[in-house]
């Protein structure tokens, strides 16, 4: 199975009706209404995947300090864990700063193996963890 990553943020309403799913989608200052071919099940697929968004708490940044190391990457400037938490924190060449909770010592290890961080965060953490930024 191949995961996309689709950013739903602009989606504001859905509607379905037989010509298939209605959409309004906010464009900076306008809303956008848009027609789409498609039967019931993409719409209560949608609407199941607003109630399982609206369910998943935010996990709370984790305060203290975690010793990161370098991690020469073009992905990552620097990786950090805390054995006690099962807590991952990422430092992106971006600047941003993530932290994933309930990550396995074993996955941290695995990290710290791999020939190439980019590649094992994109198949191993992005998407199976819950994170937070925090910077």
């Amino acid at each position: 199975m191949k995961l996309s990553k689709i950013d739903l943020s602009s989606l504001k309403a859905i509607a379905h009706d037989e010509d298939g799913l209605k959409l309004l989608i906010e464009r900076e200052d306008e809303i956008e209404y848009i027609e789409i071919p498609a039967p019931l099940a993409a719409y209560e697929g949608l609407q199941l995947l607003d109630r399982i968004i609206a369910s998943t708490p935010e996990i709370e940044p984790y305060e203290e300090h975690i010793e990161m190391l370098p991690a020469h990457s073009t992905m990552a400037a620097q990786v950090g864990y805390d054995y006690d938490r099962e807590i991952l924190q990422i430092e992106f060449n971006s600047g941003a700063v993530y932290q994933y909770s309930e990550v396995e010592p074993e996955l941290w290890e695995d990290l710290q193996a791999t020939d190439s961080i980019g590649s094992f965060y994109n198949q191993e953490i992005k998407g199976y963890y819950p994170s937070t930024r925090i910077e």
